[in-house]
């Protein structure tokens, strides 16, 4: 199964995989993120662009619905969007705490991404009109990210070949038989410095439309060649600069 490669956005796509401290609860992490961290990247990104420096163009942070089953590695995650990659920082971010969610969030460290965008479904933005529009959330769908490893002396480049000539296509049309609407794939600028080589974002109008999916889905060879996947849920993103 083989099709055209989709095309890569232009620039770097910069992932903050956010996990919040043992004695930090959900709703903590959430609201520092939303009310003291996100104003904070905003205004240093419009303050790089005023003075003609490397600046943050899009911005939106994932909040990962938990599972009260089992522990979950992550909490949510950033994704920045530059014209090239930030350098990989000599300590992760949050060492030396700036505000407070890097005091309720475990360090942090960026990836860098190629992002390819295979199915472009709009997702809903209706910035506040009684308070600043951004940073500000959005819902309405159902959201499935996963954050895929490369199995043991994997090859990232045959791994990154199959993932778009032909895994790509098996994912899209299963999407397009069952009502997804949005299919985003990252791969990793430099994956052998990565805890993952990758991640795949699939949205849907709602569970049911995973449900099928999973239904539907036929194998493609991509499983011999990833290590066990994260997957995550999700119906609610924030946006601070759209």
């Amino acid at each position: 199964m083989t099709a055209e490669r989709p095309t890569a956005t232009p620039g770097a796509k910069m992932m903050y995989l956010i996990k919040r401290r043992a004695t930090t609860t959900r709703e903590e992490l959430i609201a520092h993120w939303f009310a003291n961290h996100m104003p904070d990247v905003i205004a240093r990104a419009e303050q790089a662009a005023a003075a003609g420096k490397l600046a943050a163009e899009h911005y939106v942070a994932t909040l990962f619905d938990p599972k009260p089953d089992r522990p979950q590695n992550w909490d949510g995650m950033a994704q920045l969007w530059y014209d090239k990659p930030l350098p990989r920082p000599y300590s992760a971010h949050g060492v030396e705490p700036t505000d407070t969610f890097q005091e309720k969030a475990e360090h942090y460290m960026p990836w860098a991404t190629r992002e390819y965008v295979v199915m472009d479904g709009a997702l809903p933005l209706n910035p506040p009109t009684l308070n600043p529009p951004f940073p500000c959330t959005r819902s309405g769908f159902f959201k499935v990210t996963f954050l895929v490893g490369i199995k043991q002396d994997g090859d990232y480049g045959e791994l990154f070949d199959h993932w778009l000539d032909v895994h790509v296509p098996n994912v899209r049309q299963t999407m397009q038989a069952v009502g997804g609407f949005r299919y985003v794939v990252s791969h990793g600028l430099e994956p052998d410095g990565d805890s993952h080589a990758g991640m795949a974002e699939l949205y849907f109008a709602d569970a049911s439309g995973w449900a099928r999916y999973r239904e539907q889905i036929k194998p493609d060879g991509m499983q011999h060649r990833i290590d066990a996947s994260e997957v995550y849920y999700s119906g609610t993103e924030m946006v601070g600069i759209a």
